[in-house]
């Protein structure tokens, strides 16, 4: 497989992600550069990790996965390679892919210290270029991973742990904003398996966001009326905050970080 994704938080205003396709297609011509995404808030190296964790699966296997969310360049943070899943993956041992490489087959881990395979000069603020790069574009030309540098377990890499749900004493189910995307919805680490335990089929539920309570979940963004506040399972596998045809940002005031609370039943109403 000639394919290459880019993640990154570098945006699209500065040099750095054509630079680093570039330097791929230098060493690499044929390959094939797909960008996942370069809006990851800056140095937010756990909206990264759900980010890769949920989206490397739609690419061929034997796809190479370039992530730079890389706060640590240039000190002595480690790099990582990683088969696994059918897939390969560069990143800084950070934290970014250890979500990830929990959930599946890892064949082989290495912390990349060969410099063979690296830009002739590596500056201390742009290893994407100078390093994540060119490693991607010899992973395309063939060259193993355990060529790269020592072999590690997991056990060795910088661990992350991404929120989850929790039950409260009062049997509600809450979970966190995590982030929030370009039409403004508010996404959460609620998984629709999550939910489904919680409240099996036919049992009513609803759920809180700062002052708002919305009854259940809704199949679609798109309400007949407009402007409607809802939540629904977004293509993520997640929870969802969003207000149709509007942003749900603006609308509720909920910031990332923001509690999300489910409670079975419904609310009673207002006696003013």
């Amino acid at each position: 497989m000639n394919c290459v994704t880019l993640l990154t938080d570098f945006g699209l205003l500065d040099e750095y992600v054509g630079v680093m396709k570039g330097v791929i297609l230098t060493l690499r011509p044929s390959a094939t550069i797909i960008d996942i995404s370069h809006g990851i808030p800056p140095q937010d190296v756990s909206a990264a990790a759900r980010m890769i964790k949920t989206v490397f699966r739609y690419f061929p296997e034997k796809t190479v996965h370039v992530c730079v969310i890389d706060p640590g360049v240039g000190t002595d943070r480690h790099i990582l390679a990683a088969n696994a899943g059918g897939h390969r993956f560069v990143a800084p041992d950070n934290g970014l892919l250890f979500p990830l490489l929990q959930e599946i087959r890892v064949e082989t881990l290495v912390r990349v210290d060969n410099s063979d395979f690296f830009l002739p000069e590596v500056s201390r603020t742009f290893h994407g270029r100078d390093i994540f790069a060119p490693v991607a574009a010899h992973l395309l030309r063939g060259v193993s991973i355990a060529a790269f540098g020592p072999s590690i377990s997991l056990h060795q890499m910088i661990p992350l742990e991404l929120s989850t749900p929790r039950t409260e004493p009062d049997g509600a189910l809450v979970g966190t904003i995590t982030g929030v995307d370009r039409f403004g919805n508010l996404l959460t680490d609620i998984h629709h398996l999550d939910l489904e335990r919680f409240a099996p089929p036919e049992t009513p539920f609803e759920i809180r966001v700062g002052e708002v309570i919305l009854p259940g979940l809704s199949h679609t963004y798109g309400l007949p009326d407009g402007k409607s506040r809802l939540a629904l399972i977004g293509s993520r596998g997640y929870l969802e905050i969003a207000v149709s045809g509007g942003n749900a940002r603006q609308c509720l005031n909920v910031n990332v970080g923001a509690a999300v609370r489910i409670q079975k039943g419904k609310t009673p109403p207002s006696l003013e």
